[in-house]
């Protein structure tokens, strides 16, 4: 009987959606600490705790993180990256990426013509589906528009259903692997929303790791996450999730974010 590494934390809470999805989450990782031979805890960590808190712990074993604030970590300062999902949605093409989907009322009358004059909400200024995608996205329909209004912060998806529900705005924007786990698990969420446009792609939240855990634990749960794919119950799981399996990470993609965030500021110039 082999030891197990050294133990570690899971957590997907930029996924964790509802009781239903969470159990999906709960599945993987438990076959993750089984696989990896790492004892993984799976904890909460719900909004509106600070993601910063739990990205700066030592004993994370497998967290997701937002690539955008990766990317503005200093190379010595990041956490480890394990790999990234790949989802089994159109528009992840089998690669490592995601978008967002802008969505309105389902029975608003809106087309993209309109989209520049309109209430936008936005989630949290760190994020990259939540409010640099949108933002872009308006820079390059807006035709030196200024939005009408801005709403935020509103956290997260569920955030801008109700803000869009209740008609605290008009158009917002939504993770599309977000969006892609509602309508498997809880498809009458996403009754209120009608999606009107999808953004450009970006590199997909990738799970990470502590840089205290001991190498063999890090390399350990890199191996069982490329792997799950491999193996019938792995893939059983994976596809509940709506992935097709893990990637390693393109370093080189998520450094191109900063660089893509500050090309949306220079081309919005204040109109939003």
């Amino acid at each position: 009987m082999t030891t197990p590494l050294a133990p570690a934390i899971a957590c997907s809470r930029m996924y964790n959606l509802s009781p239903r999805i969470s159990e999906q989450w709960d599945r993987l990782f438990h076959w993750l600490s089984r696989r990896s031979d790492v004892d993984l805890e799976v904890i909460p960590h719900a909004a509106p705790a600070p993601l910063s808190e739990l990205w700066a712990r030592s004993d994370m074993g497998v967290v997701f993180m937002c690539g955008y604030p990766f990317s503005k970590l200093a190379a010595e300062e990041r956490p480890v990256p394990l790999a990234a999902p790949v989802s089994l949605a159109d528009w992840s093409k089998g690669q490592p990426v995601y978008a967002s989907h802008i969505v309105v009322g389902r029975d608003a009358s809106f087309d993209l013509a309109d989209l520049p004059g309109l209430r936008w909400g936005w989630t949290v200024r760190d994020s990259q589906s939540g409010y640099n995608a949108p933002r872009e996205f308006f820079a390059e329909i807006a035709n030196e528009h200024s939005a009408l209004e801005t709403v935020g912060p509103l956290l997260n998806p569920h955030g801008v259903i109700e803000a869009i529900r209740t008609n605290a705005i008009d158009v917002g924007a939504i993770d599309a692997y977000a969006f892609q786990l509602l309508e498997l698990h809880e498809p009458d969420m996403l009754a209120p929303l009608r999606v009107i446009a999808t953004t450009r792609p970006a590199p997909f939240p990738l799970l990470v790791a502590a840089r205290q855990l001991p190498l063999e634990t890090i390399d350990a749960l890199q191996a069982a996450l490329l792997d799950a794919h491999r193996s019938p119950d792995g893939r059983a799981i994976l596809k509940s999730l709506g992935l097709a399996g893990f990637a390693k990470p393109d370093m080189a993609a998520y450094g191109q974010l900063p660089a893509r965030a500050k090309a949306i500021d220079d081309a919005l110039s204040g109109r939003w």
